[in-house]
């Protein structure tokens, strides 16, 4: 029997030209958030021209960017290669970490912004919500906040309140898919 300890892979991005190692391992949490909105994307988008990925595909924005979304769209089969995709997709989700948040919400924002991202998601476990930003003339703009909303919260709200609370919102790329915000947080307690 080999007694050689196991290593883990290390995921490592490059984030404007340093490079930044993903760790700690994502919660589970996360990586069911990252399943549900894959699930959602992979139903819909089947016999169609636009591919999902899930966590783990590398994506080459500049030569001082290399970024691992957790999930993303791609649209253009052309920038799709074997190895990784080299070009901006038409939407990425990022799920909030403690340890990525500062990044996701920051300089990766910018980033994807800049390289013609036309939506990008940042979800956030926690909080059970999704910042949707959508690209308009060069820049994003706070399209809506989509959350679940804790019971204390919504015990203190009035019926109409709780009426206007958005329970699904419209992918911008596509006219006929509408995502519940549940769906997305299936099994997130």
């Amino acid at each position: 029997m080999d007694n050689t300890a196991y290593q883990e892979p290390v995921w490592e991005e490059l984030i404007d030209g340093k490079v930044v190692a993903m760790s700690p391992r994502p919660t589970i949490h996360h990586n069911l958030i990252i399943g549900n909105i894959f699930t959602i994307f992979h139903r819909f988008l089947k016999g169609k021209k636009c591919i999902p990925f899930a966590d783990g595909v590398d994506v080459y924005l500049s030569e001082k960017d290399r970024v691992i979304p957790d999930v993303l769209i791609v649209c253009n089969p052309e920038i799709v290669k074997k190895d990784a995709i080299y070009g901006a997709p038409d939407l990425i989700v990022e799920v909030l970490s403690p340890s990525t948040a500062k990044r996701d919400k920051g300089y990766k924002k910018d980033l994807y912004e800049q390289s013609g991202v036309k939506e990008y998601w940042i979800v956030d476990p926690e909080n059970r919500s999704i910042e949707v930003y959508l690209l308009q003339n060069g820049r994003y703009k706070l399209d809506n906040v989509y959350s679940i909303l804790p019971d204390y919260e919504i015990k203190r709200m009035k019926e109409e309140e709780i009426a206007e609370i958005p329970k699904e919102f419209r992918c911008s790329l596509y006219d006929d898919l509408t995502i519940s915000v549940e769906d997305v947080f299936n099994r997130i307690i």
